[in-house]
This record gives structure tokens, sequence and C-alpha cells, in this order.
């Protein structure tokens, strides 16, 4: 059940009652629920966020995609630390062009650039916090930005955890060593990520449109967004295919991939455990052979 002072915000916001409240699968950091109201509006609302600031994150993340004006987002109609009330997607099905669309959509979305590296705000991964304001060099540097606020941060957190044994220490040492020459030659100016892009935070509308959900947004490298959709699947060779018909990519960009990957199988281990320690072993290795 919703909290009563949340179900006061929410009828204030909207100017007449809820009717109707529905509790809904909508992943593992928050409670979400289907609202109906009076007037026939249905919402989708989010409470019970593990952090304070973890609503409002999102909400911004959203609205940056949403500036790009290229790929459709939920509308976000009130957010609060205890809440996300934003515009409830009816699911379609995806017709023959949903993936050529998406390809064309996504690479619209990472024409949308910056001066720097990062983010005005940190955000989340998931549950884990994203460090995105860049200190130094890391403004001007992809390859400082991205060592530091996305691998040795993940590095050290899954230390602290005691998820790291000897052959992930050893091998991300030399990896330290290396990131210069594995990152060598796909220098890009800064663009708009939804951080995030798995399988299950896209949505298909009832006009066959995809949706984004769910982002970790910051300016960084495009390939490490089109390589975080390769971890799972969900994706098909259409949406690569029109991908690279609208934004090729810069040579080698395969072989930096497991670098890519990384990032996020690091954070898969500090979330859910050992289970994910012999894939970061195996990518970290992957470079040093």
């Amino acid at each position: 059940m919703i909290e009563s002072q949340i179900i006061e915000k929410i009828e204030d916001w909207a100017e007449c009652k809820i009717q109707k409240q529905k509790s809904v699968s909508g992943g593992s950091i928050s409670q979400t629920n289907l609202i109906k109201l009076e007037d026939g509006r249905t919402c989708l609302l989010k409470t019970g966020s593990e952090y304070s600031d973890g609503f409002i994150k999102e909400a911004n993340g959203l609205k940056e995609i949403e500036k790009a004006a290229c790929i459709r987002t939920p509308k976000i109609y009130l957010v609060e630390e205890e809440l996300l009330l934003m515009e409830f997607i009816e699911q379609g099905l995806k017709n023959q062009d949903f993936f050529i669309k998406f390809g064309k959509q996504l690479a619209e979305l990472h024409s949308r650039t910056s001066l720097k590296f990062g983010f005005k705000e940190d955000n989340y991964i998931g549950s884990t916090p994203q460090l995105n304001i860049p200190m130094g060099t890391e403004a001007d540097s992809w390859i400082d930005f991205y060592y530091n606020k996305r691998l040795l941060y993940q590095y050290k957190l899954a230390e602290k955890k005691q998820l790291v044994g000897n052959e992930l220490k050893n091998g991300f040492l030399v990896l330290e060593n290396r990131i210069e020459e594995i990152l060598e030659g796909s220098e890009e100016k800064p663009c708009l990520l939804h951080g995030d892009l798995w399988g299950g935070n896209y949505l298909c509308d009832l006009a066959s449109n995809p949706v984004l959900i769910d982002p970790a947004v910051y300016y960084g490298h495009r390939e490490a967004d089109l390589a975080m959709t390769k971890l799972f699947g969900g994706f098909n060779n259409e949406f690569y295919q029109s991908y690279s018909k609208s934004k090729p990519l810069p040579q080698g960009y395969d072989y930096r991939e497991n670098i890519y990957l990384l990032y996020h199988v690091l954070n898969h281990l500090n979330l859910f455990g050992s289970s994910y320690y012999g894939q970061a072993v195996r990518l970290v290795w992957s470079y040093l052979h």
C-alpha cells in the first residue's frame, strides 16, 4: 500500500482523487505502482528508493535525454525524495522497423555533445553510486575519466567488499599501464550516453517506438553505451547496422568492447557477488595475452 502522505501529494498535483492503485514489477531498487486517477489518467509511481536523491537523479537523467529530442522517454510529472511520478507508457509489439529506428535514434542521441566528460552531478548505476564530476584532467581526457571514475572506482569497491582475488588484482595492475594503448584511436567529443543500456532499460510503445527508461546518464564515449548492449542481449543485427549507417564507429571498436564491458561486470560483481568474478577476470586478461 502507498503511504497516505504520498497519496495526498499525488492528489494535490493531479487535482483529483486516485481511483485505483496496483503494484507492478519495476526492478529491484524501488517499489512501482500503477496509479489510475479519477479523471482517467494513468501514471507510474516509484517509491522506496535506497537513496534519498535516487529519484531526483533518475528524473534528471530522463530530462537530459529528453532535451536531445530524438528518442522517447516517460514524461516526469512529480519528483521528490520519496517519490517519482511519471507517464505510464503502455507497451506494444515491435514491428519490423523497430530496431532500425532504435539504432538511428541512439545515433542521434550520441550526436548530442558536451565540452567535457562526465555530468553536472553524480548518479547511480543500478544501486551503485556512479561518479560523474570530473577532477583535473578527467574533464578533457576520456582515458583518465574512464579509468578513474569507472574502472578504478568499481575495482576499489570490490576490494572493499573482499571480492578481489590475485588473478583480478594482477590483471588490473597490468591493465592500468596499458589503458592508453587499448583506447588509442577512439578519441571523440564527449557525447550523451544512456549509461545503462541493456535489454531491460528500453520499452516498445504502442506505435512501436523505442522508449528509454532507468538511465545512468553522463557524457562519455559512445562505444561504452554500445558495449553494454552486448552484455545480456536484447538487441539485434538490424539495430547495430542502423546505428553504424547513421554514425559509423572508429576502427578497432570491437577490440575496445571488453574494456567497456568490464565496468558493468565489475558493477555486477559488486551488486550480486562472486558469480561475476570469473567474467571480470576473463575481460581483464583478454588484453594481457
